[in-house]
């Protein structure tokens, strides 16, 4: 009797327990838990920092900075994941890939102020990834900060490249300062910053950036410059691949970096955060009635342990998902940059104004 109830048990056990796993992974797919280790379709921490998302149809697309272990430098160039629900990411392999070095310079350590072979050398820096479709030209065009290797972050410049489906392969087509020969269209020069007239003839400044498309169609371009003092948004032709010389400045001398923007009622609402380097800070917010201005600050935005610090992250992005929206941001970690982690958290509101509240686990 002993012995067939212990055989009854044993096979309890062997036919539960692999249940029991899978109702435990079943629960783990539909939950995000940020700060933790994220892994796509192949069990590996996702690679794609710095990011953001676009939707194509029935499928969301992640694109983002490849890390290494030791250097936050693209060694490898853009990566993209793709998902149905947002928590289970497959794996699609590099979008855009840097280039090899030139002819003679490989293994050689670049000196300040060195040329380099193609802008998107192995080595540059290539940070914040966004990616807009365009359903005239029936192009993905991707934006991106770019400093040229070897010259730190003395170029803040950006790059552009295109594909013809979301995954890419992305083609490369070139890297600028912004708006050169330009004002923007607050008014008369006089009034303007030194760095603005210093840069007026080469081109502006464009570092941490994100991307915004309207709901009218028109694409914009928002992006630290200024020596990171001021923040711009440039409108983009009717191609997405370029500027068209309209630009507005918003917090002037107000240090404010990694832009996210999104809207809301009419209203738009963008986050950014202050410039320490890769320690975090407290979250800024903006509001304003048109994309052109003019700007409102509000206070941090975000509610629970380290708010002060944006929950210990940097903001990068605001994706909206069926009339709400997700608040992205980036917990850095300079000394082993692939280990940094991601921040996902819905946006609430009250009193009409977003908030970001810090929770361990959440789902859709």
């Amino acid at each position: 009797m002993k012995k067939s109830l212990y055989l009854t048990l044993l096979l309890i056990v062997f036919f539960i327990q692999p249940m029991v796993a899978e109702s435990m992974q079943q629960r783990k797919s539909k939950t995000i838990r940020s700060g933790e280790l994220w892994p796509d379709d192949k069990g590996e921490h996702i690679n794609a920092h710095g990011g953001g998302i676009l939707k194509y149809n029935d499928t969301y697309y992640w694109f983002g900075e490849h890390k290494d272990d030791r250097t936050s430098d693209a060694m490898v160039g853009v990566m993209c994941y793709a998902s149905k629900d947002l928590v289970n990411w497959r794996n699609c392999g590099v979008a855009l890939s840097v280039t090899e070095p030139a002819p003679g310079q490989a293994g050689q350590r670049m000196r300040r102020g060195a040329t380099t072979g193609s802008d998107i050398e192995r080595g540059c820096i290539l940070e914040r990834p966004k990616v807009i479709y365009n359903p005239v030209t029936k192009k993905f065009c991707m934006w991106f900060h770019l400093e040229l290797k070897g010259q730190g972050y003395n170029a803040a410049r950006y790059g552009v490249a295109v594909a013809d489906r979301p995954e890419g392969p992305y083609k490369f087509l070139y890297s600028s300062r912004a708006n050169a020969g330009t004002w923007p269209v607050e008014g008369s020069p006089m009034n303007f910053d030194e760095y603005l007239k210093r840069d007026y003839g080469t081109g502006q400044m464009a570092r941490d950036m994100t991307l915004y498309v309207d709901d009218d169609g028109k694409a914009y371009h928002i992006f630290s410059s200024e020596e990171n003092f001021t923040l711009h948004i440039a409108e983009l032709t009717g191609d997405y691949l370029h500027h068209n010389g309209r630009y507005t400045r918003v917090a002037p001398g107000g240090q404010n970096e990694a832009p996210a923007i999104f809207k809301h009622d009419g209203t738009y609402w963008m986050i950014t955060s202050g410039c320490t380097g890769w320690a975090p800070n407290e979250a800024r917010m903006f509001s304003a009635p048109s994309i052109w201005g003019p700007w409102t600050q509000h206070p941090n935005p975000c509610r629970g342990p380290l708010a002060e610090k944006t929950f210990n992250g940097q903001s990068t992005f605001i994706l909206p998902v069926d009339g709400r929206y997700i608040f992205m941001a980036d917990i850095w970690r300079p000394h082993h940059p692939r280990d940094a982690r991601y921040i996902w958290l819905p946006i609430d509101f009250e009193d009409g104004k977003p908030v970001i509240r810090w929770r361990d686990e959440w789902s859709f």
